[in-house]
């Protein structure tokens, strides 16, 4: 009998043999070569037709939300060569997944690829912050109707003027409205009960019809001068009131007449302040964009009824990438049709029709804009469809609106420089804290731009309704969007070590379970999603330090994260003090430091978060048991059960306003007021 010998094994065959590891890379090679296998015979399957494409990547993360007059050859531009290092091949490494929709026509594609846009966010598309919440300047619907600012849903019910760019600019209009019409702004509630009138109609800025000192045909007439003003009609208003004038002078009503003297000049004193004051245009928007240093900025003037009421500048997101995605895209859609590439338009030009795209597609339109380059046609053809009349566009204007849009592409450059400047100091901040307390640049995922800091600060009212806030900074900026509040339950009251104990529990327990299942890793990142920080700020010495240090040990994780801001003597601002968790001295920064500014700045924040949250809180526990009547009702979070209690000093107060009182409270839509109304009945 022999024995079996045993196969000695050499390096070189041991390269020969596959492994585990090989192998396992190969079955992923092979799969996702068959995916791509399966996306470009998709592709290759797609109609010649208007559509709309988006793109997904393996998290079934949208990448991009793109439009086509023909979609198959739009799509396969993507996937002819090798893209190479650019953003564009980026991008398309990173598809495994498409979806497209068919239109009739670019003006549908057009109107479907804004609207995912704005809802979906893709990462390389230009992105500007869907704000609708332009207030308004609204006369509320009454025997007596009173002028009010607004912010929220129309409701027909009710007559509006604006939108308009600012509060400041609604305010300046009530205080007008009151200077030269002397219409009312208070509540009903309060304009029912009155039994004299008040101090605005002792400095004439109220008729006082809340006592009968003006006929409701006087006021109704006031009222429907102030909304002809409002509504461009100037000279006609202007002329009315010259009339009344010389009518109480030739009835001998002298006193009387000179109260209209009196508004005429203030009238008059508005329209010569107003330099850009145009009878000819009514209602116009003027916008002109920027862009540099990789920023961009849209300003947005506004011009309603004749007047120049402001502007207000936009600061879109992935400016950078989507613009160098769309070059690309020119040259790639040339080679798919093999013909000769157009110019890729000017980044000003794309970044401008992304913004009117964005913003006016869904909502109201006035017939002109004035801008700083010209639009497409297409753009143009979708919006006057929307808006069921034509709407134009100048970009070569000349007299008052070159005026106007040599002022909005002024302030355009103005706001993008002030905002590198301030990203530019906020920059510097972040590197000056880094280098304080000695963090490796190299260490963090991402580097500066990706350092992550939370911070944490307790508020409660001798121990009632104790809150905990963490707030976030990354990207060289504050996160509202993940900053996070934790009521605290189960502690004694006012005990603040026990509270920052349970929210850093809360906090990092889930987070640093997914650490150690990565073996120590921390979790892959994505757009929005918490992740371990790589410093965590605690708003308190010593004591707080302490407890953060017992729950970090207990959570395995790394003590170095975790710095106490401790008040210095006599608590002045410029004089705190860090202090560290794994042993290391108390450092005083200085109270110059760049590094000191940004952590007071993300240590205030905490502080402000933690307030208000508390405040909101100890209102609802204070209404009482009816208070619950109030949470019962859908759509009525903690914040707008505040505002309503505050607003009307609680429950009965809320049950006892009538549905205008409550649609009059900032964030209380009129369909939320009714139901409100009747559940309370």
């Amino acid at each position: 009998m022999t024995t079996p010998q045993k196969k000695t094994q050499t390096p070189e065959t041991l390269a020969d043999e596959p492994t585990a590891e090989t192998s396992a890379a190969a079955a992923l090679t092979a799969a996702a070569a068959a995916a791509r296998e399966r996306l470009l015979a998709e592709v290759a399957a797609l109609p010649l037709l208007p559509g709309v494409y988006r793109y997904f990547d393996a998290n079934d993360q949208l990448l991009y939300v793109g439009k086509a007059k023909l979609l198959r050859r739009r799509v396969s531009s993507y996937f002819q060569r090798d893209h190479g290092g650019t953003r564009i091949g980026h991008m398309v490494s990173r598809i495994v997944r498409l979806e497209t929709t068919v239109v009739r026509s670019e003006a549908e594609a057009l109107l479907l690829e804004n609207n995912l846009i704005k809802t979906l966010n893709p990462r390389y598309n230009i992105l500007f912050r869907d704000d609708k919440s332009y207030p308004y300047l609204k006369f509320v619907s009454h025997d007596f109707p009173r002028v009010v600012y607004y912010r929220g849903a129309v409701d027909r019910r009710h007559r509006y003027f604006g939108p308009y760019p600012s509060a400041w600019a609604v305010k300046e209009g009530i205080q007008l409205m009151q200077k030269v019409f002397r219409l009312r702004t208070c509540e009903d509630s309060v304009f029912a009960n009155r039994s004299r009138p008040c101090l605005l109609f002792q400095i004439r800025r109220c008729s006082g019809p809340c006592v009968d000192l003006i006929s409701r045909e006087a006021y109704a007439h006031d009222v429907r001068e102030a909304a002809r003003f409002l509504g461009g009609e100037t000279e006609q208003v202007l002329a009315g009131l010259q009339q009344r004038m010389m009518d109480a002078a030739e009835r001998l009503e002298y006193e009387r007449a000179g109260e209209i003297r009196d508004q005429i000049a203030t009238l008059s004193k508005v329209l010569q302040q107003q330099a850009v004051f145009n009878l000819d245009d009514r209602d116009v928007d003027i916008l002109a964009v920027k862009v540099q240093g990789g920023r961009a900025c849209v300003n947005l003037a506004m011009v309603r009824g004749g007047r120049h009421l402001g502007d207000r500048a936009h600061f879109p997101a992935h400016v950078e990438d989507a613009m160098a995605l769309q070059f690309d895209e020119v040259e790639e859609e040339g080679a798919a049709t093999e013909a000769v590439p157009e110019a890729a338009p000017p980044v000003e030009l794309r970044v401008l029709e992304a913004f009117i795209a964005q913003h006016y597609l869904g909502t109201d339109c006035p017939p002109l804009l004035v801008t700083s380059h010209a639009v497409s046609r297409e753009l143009l053809a979708a919006l006057s469809a929307q808006a069921g009349r034509k709407v134009a566009a100048q970009h070569q204007p000349r007299e008052q609106r070159r005026a106007w849009l040599d002022m909005a592409i002024k302030g355009a450059e103005l706001a993008l420089a002030r905002l590198l400047a301030e990203e530019g100091s906020q920059q510097a901040r972040t590197r000056a804290l880094v280098e304080a307390l000695d963090l490796a640049p190299e260490g963090i995922d991402g580097g500066l731009e990706s350092l992550r800091i939370e911070c944490f600060d307790i508020s409660h009212t001798a121990g009632e309704a104790t809150r905990a806030s963490c707030v976030v900074f990354e990207g060289h900026r504050m996160q509202p969007a993940q900053y996070r509040r934790f009521d605290i339950t189960g502690i004694t009251g006012g005990d603040d070590y026990a509270a920052m104990r349970q929210a850093l529990e809360r906090r990092y327990a889930r987070l640093a379970e997914a650490a150690r299942e990565d073996g120590g890793a921390a979790p892959p990142r994505r757009a929005g999603q918490a992740r371990l920080p790589d410093l965590v700020l605690i708003d308190g010495g010593r004591g707080q330090v302490a407890v953060a240090r017992e729950v970090f040990e207990r959570l395995g994780l790394d003590l170095s994260l975790i710095v106490g801001v401790e008040k210095g003597e006599g608590r002045k601002v410029g004089l705190e003090e860090l202090v560290f968790a794994d042993g290391r001295e108390k450092v005083y920064l200085g109270r110059d430091s760049a590094a000191l500014m940004l952590v007071a700045q993300i240590r205030d924040e905490a502080h402000r978060h933690a307030i208000t949250g508390m405040r909101a809180r100890r209102a609802s526990v204070r209404t009482g048991p009816g208070s619950s009547r109030l949470e019962d009702i859908a759509g009525v979070g903690p914040k707008k059960r505040a505002r309503l209690l505050q607003r009307f000093g609680g429950v009965r107060g809320v049950a006892a306003a009538s549905v205008e009182e409550l649609a009059a409270v900032e964030g209380i839509s009129s369909d939320l007021a009714e139901a409100i109304y009747q559940a309370l009945r």
